[in-house]
């Protein structure tokens, strides 16, 4: 039987009775079963002490945010942190924490019938799946279908297949925060038919990578339907579509449409392809601020029937270019209808249309607004070129007229408005205020100010979130960074906190202690109509000061705050229209002036005039906030 040396139980009754002293003298600051030691009660405190009249536990919405590690992981973690060895026991830390984390994905060397029905797949990395398949038929519906933080990786699917036929049917549809890559699609096959049906579709925040589909195929038809349509910001990249096949018909329909500041990237599509016939029907449609790279478009084909229908049509500014249209091919017959017919002038750059073809004929209708058009072999025999039109400023004028008058094609119905709907009895749309991140808690100061944050640290952020090169983690770790570095706007003053303390000192530096944190209670009426309750102008109705925050995507929840000078905020009740009833009650903050704001600014798209010529009103959306002066001064 162990013994404890006499100074041990001297040591364990001293701190038994600090204990019990401890728990006697915070009691009356913290819930009297909350350990003294947790951040959470450590926040409590330093709210009663910071906020003049405050009582945090009269803002249970602030309080969520707090870290629930126990106070022995707060402390292990926090020694961790210092000793630079999170990274080693980083599960745990995510777990405890509640953090946002992408798990690691080791090899799969699981293998699979030839003839499968695949019905059902999540969150995990496929090597291989119907690899040299003679005839018959694989089948492969819902990968990572409408998960939240899907990571995945599809290796090879039907690679030198022969006779073989393929359905993919929606990868990794309706999901948030995606990363995920499929390498090769139907690689080597001959014979047979592929069809890939729905690809990251309305997903949200995307990492995508597309490496390779159809390479080197000999006589299969292909057909691409629908590549993240309806997703919102992210990247995605498509590498190789269809190169080196032989009599090979290709069909690729819906690249990015409907998408809200997409970054794409598609390279080499029908590459030296011989005999063929290719279709790539609608790249970027109806975008808005797309940032698209096209590269190599039947680039060395021989006796190719090449069709590109239509680039970025009725698309909103943003910024394109498209690189070599069937370079150096042979007796080829290549078309080219509707590029850039955008409605607002982005920035378009076309470089290399039939450069060096032998025996080709080329057509090309319609090239719409805005900028340069360079090595387009205009003269040449077998050329045709049936409208260019070169914006002018008069053009962008007209442009931004039909833009105006299609309100909310862009931007959501009711997501800015304007200070006169606030009236008891308004009807008015409400916009999706649900919160879309992961969920996530602020960390302790204890555990913040002993992890870099700056991007000439980033490589030990990256170390510590397991964030590998060209990885969505890194990619989400650069971009806070950077948003959190850049310099204020005239006026404004800015800060990105990651701790509920750090949150607290940047309100009361501005604002002073007499403050209160406001949000909307709940998301109800989200993407309805709603009537306006009772209405109350915080401090009186007058023109004041407020710090706004907004989350920004990060491990741990990381807030994007700001001052905002020159707002009225408003509380209100917001009514179902029907039965009147109340079913919520709104935070809306209403910015006066304008003048500083950018004239491609959703708010003037949806609601006219532009910068410094109206106020523009929104909603406090799930999960961000406002601090004012309190009322009860």
């Amino acid at each position: 039987m162990q013994t404890i040396h006499p100074s041990s139980r001297l040591l364990l009754l001293f701190l038994s009775s600090l204990s019990l002293l401890l728990n006697v003298f915070f009691f009356n600051a913290t819930a009297a079963d909350e350990n003294p030691f947790t951040p959470k009660a450590s926040v409590i405190r330093y709210w009663n002490k910071e906020i003049r009249g405050g009582d945090l536990t009269k803002s249970p919405f602030f309080l969520s945010k707090v870290s629930p590690l126990t106070a022995v992981d707060a402390a292990k973690f926090a020694s961790l942190a210092s000793q630079n060895a999170l990274s080693s026991h980083l599960p745990a830390f995510c777990s405890s924490a509640r953090l946002f984390c992408f798990q690691d994905l080791s090899p799969s060397l699981a293998k699979y019938n030839p003839d499968a029905s695949f019905a059902v797949y999540n969150n995990k990395n496929f090597t291989n799946y119907g690899t040299a398949a003679a005839g018959g038929l694989n089948a492969f519906k819902n990968y990572s279908e409408g998960d939240n933080l899907p990571v995945d990786s599809f290796r090879r699917y039907s690679r030198d297949a022969a006779g073989h036929d393929d359905k993919f049917d929606s990868y990794g549809s309706g999901g948030n925060v995606v990363d995920q890559s499929f390498n090769t699609y139907g690689a080597g096959a001959a014979g047979g038919t592929g069809e890939f049906t729905g690809y990251n579709r309305e997903v949200n925040v995307p990492n995508l990578k597309f490496n390779s589909y159809a390479d080197d195929a000999n006589s299969r038809a292909h057909q691409f339907t629908s590549y993240t349509k309806d997703t919102n910001s992210g990247s995605e990249t498509f590498a190789s579509y269809g190169k080196n096949g032989n009599g090979v018909p290709n069909q690729f329909k819906g690249y990015g449409e409907n998408s809200n500041v997409i970054g794409s990237n598609f390279n080499n599509y029908g590459e030296n392809g011989n005999g063929g016939r290719d279709n790539f029907t609608s790249y970027g449609f109806n975008g808005n601020v797309p940032e698209n790279n096209f590269k190599n478009y039947g680039a060395g084909g021989n006796g190719e029937v090449d069709t590109f229908s239509s680039y970025r049509d009725q698309s909103n500014v943003g910024d394109d270019s498209f690189e070599s249209y069937a370079k150096g091919s042979n007796a080829a017959e290549v078309k080219f209808n509707n590029y850039g017919k955008s409605f607002n002038e982005g920035s378009d750059k076309f470089t290399g249309y039939g450069k060096d073809a032998v025996n080709q004929h080329v057509g090309f209708t319609g090239y719409g607004v805005n900028t340069t058009f360079k090595e387009y072999t205009k003269g040449k025999e077998g050329v045709s070129f049936a409208q260019y039109s070169n914006g002018t400023s008069s053009d962008s004028s007209a442009a931004m007229k039909v833009s105006g008058s299609a309100v909310n094609k862009w931007v959501e119905p009711g997501k800015f408005f304007r200070e006169s709907m606030l009236k008891e009895g308004t009807v008015m749309p409400m916009p999706d205020i649900r919160d879309k991140m992961p969920k996530r808690s602020f960390l302790p100061r204890t555990i913040t100010s002993k992890l870099p944050f700056s991007t000439a640290h980033a490589s030990q952020l990256k170390e510590i979130f397991h964030a590998g090169e060209n990885s969505s983690m890194e990619g989400i770790i650069m971009d806070a960074l950077g948003e959190c570095e850049r310099a204020p706007s005239p006026g404004e003053t800015k800060r990105c906190v990651g701790s509920a303390e750090d949150m607290i000192d940047f309100a009361t530096s501005v604002l002073g202690r007499n403050v209160a944190v406001r949000t909307t209670a709940n998301v109800l009426g989200s993407k309805k109509d709603i009537m306006i309750g009772k209405v109350k102008g915080i401090n009186g109705g007058k023109v004041t000061r407020s710090v706004s925050c907004h989350q920004s995507l990060f491990p741990y929840l990381l807030y994007y705050c700001h001052s905002v000078p020159k707002v009225r905020v408003y509380e209100a009740d917001i009514l179902d229209p029907k039965s009147k009833a109340r079913i919520n009650h709104g935070v809306a903050i209403c910015h006066i002036d304008t003048s500083s704001w950018s004239p491609t600014h959703g708010a003037f798209l949806a609601l006219g005039p532009g910068p410094g010529r109206i106020e523009v009103c929104h909603w406090i959306f799930e999960n961000d906030m406002t601090w004012t002066i309190s009322d009860d001064a």
